[in-house]
């Protein structure tokens, strides 16, 4: 097939890799980007839109969601790409960077493989339009508007800008203050308020964590089974049902009968997919969430293969997924991949769809993967690739349950599984630390690599060597936790001041249920939670060695 001329909307982590595999393959590329900058979502703006829940149709749009203290849900080794691994340093060393850390490397990335000199900044795309079997991108550079002729597009927008805002009774009626986290950069506006949040994933237990240090009082909103449902971490920190109503008075009646008063409301619940720029005659349609008919997620099959788009599944770590669907789509245009049929594509989606229904799965949920690597192992075997590494899965299955599992964060007394460890030594802590933390040790040819998370207000640094690992307050650089190797297991001690030492306790069990373990890998996984004024708890030391 001859080299095609192919617009990639986005340059973002899906743009960046639609155009380096397009390269790759000989194909003409351009990279629009809306904003002055590439790097998608992991570039901040500490702006925010002029309407808090941005739904004013004339609001100015802000693209960034990214918050101040923003870190990455995954491990920086499971964020890089195949033949460019997430490992240099730049000015974060922890495991979890910051969002300015991903962005260095993104940047770094595109300088690699030529993917700026085929970037338009400040090139908005307001209209694509199918004509005559190609494809029409008219895009807007300040007053000047461009329209040229591809003959593929391929959609990288991301799907973090549109917000959801959460709908109730009374809420027209409602004369308080409400804002969705599209537009929280720091938490100094919710000095002693009393904040309802409302939402269940990532965001909402970092941001309500965050807000916890300023506000007077901070209340969740949630459903039984979320993790913020568990986690009672501050005194002032109290979770509730789902909303009823709420009323005129700043009163929110919960679903159980309880109710509180509350100065804001917190709209942590998610975001739409949206194209505006997309003109299909219906073909391609968004239901509440649903972006459809997509074969395998990508491919609109009355208009393939002309027409993809990449990250649209979420509920995983998305750089090793972007970077498959990228090749699929680079292979299926350079002719060395077929479709199948229009209609076997779309008999296989709507299969797909049926299934979904089958198993009690809304239309929102559709492109979920949460804990399901089938997709990314059927994408590797369309592209003859290794399938993503087994135990890189079991670290993105271990911290998609810590985020979205009812199950993922435990804390509590010692029971049965759980061995007594005797006092080491005496470390103090110098303020209200509080850590809920993950940490994975590996060992790959005996290089250990660590991985944490803090889901914290502390700002808590872990640094390890070979043989030990340290918890030091960032700010005072105080020494607050230290573990040691022994046998293979660290042990991680952690004390109180000295009225509460008698009450500190310092819990390992070995896990025998961690079976991920393979070619004499080492994991190591611990929950700790350190209050101001209750007991530390240790647990959930897991260890296993194949």
């Amino acid at each position: 097939m001859p080299s095609l001329n192919v617009a990639v909307i986005g340059a973002g982590v899906a743009g960046l890799l639609a155009g380096r595999e397009l390269q790759r393959a000989g194909h003409q590329v351009t990279i629009f980007e809306k904003q002055n900058q590439l790097g998608g979502t992991w570039v901040y703006d500490p702006r925010v839109e002029s309407d808090p829940l941005s739904l004013d149709p004339d609001r100015e749009i802000i693209q960034s969601s990214l918050y101040s203290s923003l870190r990455t849900n995954f491990p920086r080794h499971v964020m890089g790409f195949s033949d460019f691994s997430f490992t240099k340093i730049y000015d974060d060393s922890r495991p979890f960077p910051s969002h300015e850390e991903v962005l260095k490397f993104l940047n770094d990335f595109a300088q690699q493989f030529g993917l700026v000199e085929l970037t338009r900044l400040n090139a908005e795309v307001v209209r694509v339009e199918v004509r005559n079997d190609e494809w029409m991108v008219e895009s807007r550079t300040g007053e000047l508007t461009l329209e040229e002729v591809f003959h593929a597009v391929v959609v990288c927008v991301g799907h973090h800008t549109e917000p959801r805002v959460a709908n109730f009774p009374g809420i027209e009626k409602w004369a308080g203050k409400q804002i969705h986290s599209h537009n929280y950069r720091v938490p100094e506006p919710f000095r002693d308020q009393i904040v309802l949040v409302i939402g269940t994933g990532p965001s909402a237990t970092d941001i309500s964590i965050e807000i916890a240090e300023v506000a007077k009082e901070v209340h969740v909103s949630t459903r039984s089974s979320s993790v913020l449902s568990k986690l009672a971490i501050f005194e002032k920190f109290n979770n509730h049902s789902e909303i009823d109503y709420v009323d005129e008075s700043g009163r929110v009646v919960f679903q159980d009968g309880s109710s509180v008063q509350a100065d804001i409301l917190f709209h942590c619940t998610g975001y739409r997919y949206n194209f505006p720029f997309l003109k299909t005659n219906n073909v391609v349609t968004v239901e509440d969430n649903r972006v459809g008919p997509l074969y395998k997620h990508v491919f609109p099959p009355q208009l393939a293969p002309r027409l993809s788009f990449i990250g649209i599944p979420y509920g995983t770590s998305g750089f090793p997924l972007m970077e498959l669907q990228a090749k699929w789509i680079s292979l299926v245009l350079s002719g060395q991949l077929l479709l199948p049929s229009k209609e076997t594509m779309m008999t296989d989606t709507e299969t797909f769809y049926k299934s979904l229904e089958l198993h009690g799965i809304p239309f929102r949920h559709t492109h979920s993967l949460l804990m399901k690597f089938d997709y990314q192992d059927w994408l590797a075997d369309q592209l003859g690739v290794p399938p993503i590494d087994e135990r890189v899965k079991k670290i993105q299955e271990h911290f998609i349950k810590i985020l979205f599992s009812s199950e993922g964060i435990k804390v509590g007394l010692p029971d049965e599984n759980v061995k007594v460890v005797e006092k080491v030594g005496e470390v103090r802590l110098s303020s209200e630390l509080v850590l809920y933390d993950v940490l994975y040790i590996e060992e790959f040819n005996h290089n250990l690599i660590s991985v944490s998370k803090l889901i914290a207000t502390s700002k808590i640094d872990v640094m390890f060597d070979t043989k030990a690992c340290i918890l030091q307050d960032r700010s005072t650089k105080e020494i607050v936790g230290r573990g040691k190797e022994e046998n293979g297991l660290y042990r991680l001690e952690v004390t109180r001041e000295e009225e509460e030492q008698d009450q500190a306790r310092r819990f390992w069990r070995q896990s025998n249920n961690v079976t991920m373990c393979k070619e004499a890998v080492k994991l190591n996984i611990l929950h700790a939670r350190l209050g101001p004024s209750s007991v530390s708890k240790m647990r959930h030391i897991g260890f296993c060695n194949s």
